[in-house]
C-alpha cells in the first residue's frame, strides 16, 4: 500500500485540490445566495448547470484530449475553470454565473479523465482496486475538507472564491511536473441507450432517483440547514457530516452487496430513505443536534443507491461492454442530477425549505414502488454473479473512464471492444490504433 500511494501520490493530490475546491463552490454559492435572499429555483440552477457541465465535458473531454494531448487538456482546463470561479467575484448577474457553472463542470468533466486515464494507464491489474480505492479515498475527503473550510473561515467574501481558484491552480502542479508517459489515446464509448434500457431497466431507474435526489441534496442542502438557523460555520459541518455519511457507508455496503440479493437491497435501502426523510418533512423546529442525527442517517442510505446500482448493472451485463454502460449510467445520473436543483427549488420557493427533504423521500418512495426483485428474469446474468461490489466514487468525482479502474473489468476484452468500435467508427481527426497480433488475441480469449 505504501509502494501505491508513493505511485499514484501526485495524482491522489491533483484529485484531493479539485474536490476541494469543487465542494467549496457549491456550498459557498448557495450560501451565498441564500444570504441575499435570492428566490432557491436560482440556487437549484446553478447546481442543475454543473451537471449539465459534466455530462457535456464527456463528449467535449475526449476530442480536446485527442486534439492537444493529456498534460495540455488537462492544463488547459484547470486554467479555464479557475478563470470561471474567479468571474463569479465579477459580476452578481445570475445568468452570467449559470454560464459560469456550466463552464466549471465541464472542464472539471475533462480534467477527470485526464487523471483516471493516467491511474488507470499506471495500474497493474493486481493493483487495480487498491488504486481506484484510494481514488475515492481522496475524492470524498477533498468534498468533505472543502466544506470545513467553511468552519475555519465563515465569512461569505471573495477570498473565498480566491481560495477555490487556489484549489485549482495546485492541482496543476503534480499533473504538469509528471515524468510519467502520456496515457494511451482514448476512444470515445458508445452509449447504446435502448440496448441498456432493455437489458438493465431498474439499475438505470435507481441511478435517475439517485441523480434527483443527490442533485437536490448538494445544490439546495446548504440552503436548508441556513433555513433552519444554522450560522455559516455550521452549515459547513452539516454538509462535511452528510458527506462523510457517504464515505462511511461504501464499505458496509458492500459487504451487504455480495451477500445479499441486490435489488432487493435498493428497495430495502429506498424505503429506509423515505423513513429517515419524513421527520425533516413534517418537523418545522427539529434541534440542531437530532437534525445531525437524522441527516446523517438519511445520508447513509442515500448515497448508497447509485453504487448499489451500478454493482447490479454490472452482474447482467457483458465485460466487453462495460464502459459503454459506465457511461450510460453517468448520462442517466447527470439528466436526473441536472433536473432534481430544478424541481426541489420550485417546491422550496413554494412550499419552503423542508420540501428538500418532501422531494428526496417522494423519489426514494418512488424507487420502492418501481424496484421490483421479482421481475429480474437473471436470462443475462454474467458469469459468478453477482459480481464483487467495488466501493464507488460519488459521481460528482468521476467520468466514465472510471470503470477502467475497476477490477471487475478485465483490462483486455475492454481494450478490444473499443479498438473493435474505433476500427468500425473512426473518430475524425484520429488516427486508428495499430491491430493487436496473433499472441495478443489468444491472451484475450484465453482471459475472456
Amino acid at each position: 500500500m505504501r509502494q501505491i500511494w508513493k505511485s499514484f501520490r501526485a495524482l491522489y493530490f491533483a484529485s484531493l485540490m479539485m474536490l476541494i475546491g469543487s465542494g467549496l463552490l457549491s456550498t459557498y454559492l448557495a450560501l451565498r445566495l441564500a444570504a441575499d435572499q435570492v428566490d432557491s429555483l436560482w440556487v437549484g440552477g446553478l447546481m442543475a448547470a454543473n451537471y449539465v457541465g459534466l455530462v457535456l465535458g464527456g463528449k467535449i473531454g475526449h476530442r480536446l484530449i485527442g486534439r492537444v494531448g493529456h498534460i495540455r487538456a488537462y492544463a488547459t482546463c484547470a486554467g479555464i475553470v479557475g478563470a470561471a470561479v474567479l468571474g463569479h467575484g465579477l459580476t452578481d448577474w445570475l445568468p452570467a454565473w449559470l454560464g459560469l457553472r456550466l463552464i466549471v463542470g465541464l472542464g472539471m468533466m475533462c480534467q477527470y479523465m485526464v487523471i483516471e486515464s493516467w491511474l488507470n494507464e499506471q495500474a497493474n491489474a493486481s493493483q487495480r482496486g487498491i488504486v481506484f480505492s484510494g481514488y475515492m479515498i481522496a475524492s470524498y475527503l477533498g468534498l468533505v475538507l472543502g466544506q470545513l473550510i467553511l468552519v475555519v473561515h465563515p465569512q461569505l467574501g471573495p477570498e473565498l472564491l480566491m481560495l477555490v481558484a487556489m484549489c485549482f491552480a495546485l492541482c496543476l502542479v503534480p499533473v504538469a511536473m509528471t515524468r510519467s508517459i502520456h496515457p494511451a489515446p482514448l476512444h470515445p464509448a458508445p452509449l447504446e441507450p435502448l440496448f441498456f434500457m432493455k437489458r438493465v431497466p431498474q439499475s438505470l431507474t435507481t441511478v435517475l432517483g439517485a441523480g434527483l435526489g443527490l442533485g437536490a441534496f448538494y445544490g439546495l442542502a446548504p440552503v436548508y440547514a441556513a433555513g433552519h438557523g444554522m450560522p455559516t460555520e455550521q452549515v459547513g459541518l452539516f454538509m462535511g457530516c452528510c458527506i462523510l455519511a457517504g464515505f462511511i457507508v461504501q464499505w458496509p455496503l458492500g459487504l451487504l452487496s455480495d451477500r445479499f440479493d441486490r435489488a432487493l437491497l435498493i428497495r430495502v435501502i429506498a424505503a429506509l430513505l423515505v423513513l429517515f426523510s419524513l421527520p425533516l418533512v413534517v418537523l418545522a423546529d427539529v434541534p440542531v443536534e437530532v437534525l445531525f442525527i437524522v441527516c446523517f442517517l438519511a445520508a447513509l442510505m442515500q448515497f448508497s443507491l447509485y453504487p448499489l446500482a451500478v454493482a447490479f448493472s454490472n452482474d447482467h451485463v457483458e465485460a466487453e461492454r462495460r464502459v459503454s454502460l459506465t457511461a450510460m449510467l453517468l448520462m442517466t445520473y447527470g439528466i436526473g442530477a441536472s433536473i432534481g436543483p430544478l424541481l426541489a427549488g420550485v417546491l422550496m420557493r413554494t412550499f419552503g425549505g423542508n420540501m428538500l427533504y418532501a422531494f428526496i423521500c417522494a423519489v426514494a418512495a418512488l424507487l420502492v414502488l418501481l424496484i421490483r426483485p421479482k421481475a429480474v428474469t437473471r436470462l443475462h446474468e454474467v458469469e459468478n454473479a453477482p459480481l464483487q461490489h467495488v466501493a464507488m466514487p460519488d459521481s460528482m468525482a468521476s467520468s466514465p473512464l472510471s470503470v477502467a479502474l475497476d477490477p471487475r473489468v478485465d483490462e483486455q476484452v475492454v481494450q478490444d471492444k473499443m479498438q473493435a468500435d474505433s476500427d468500425a467508427e473512426p473518430e475524425s481527426g484520429t488516427e486508428p490504433v495499430e491491430e493487436l497480433d496473433e499472441s495478443q488475441r489468444k491472451a484475450a480469449d484465453v482471459q475472456g
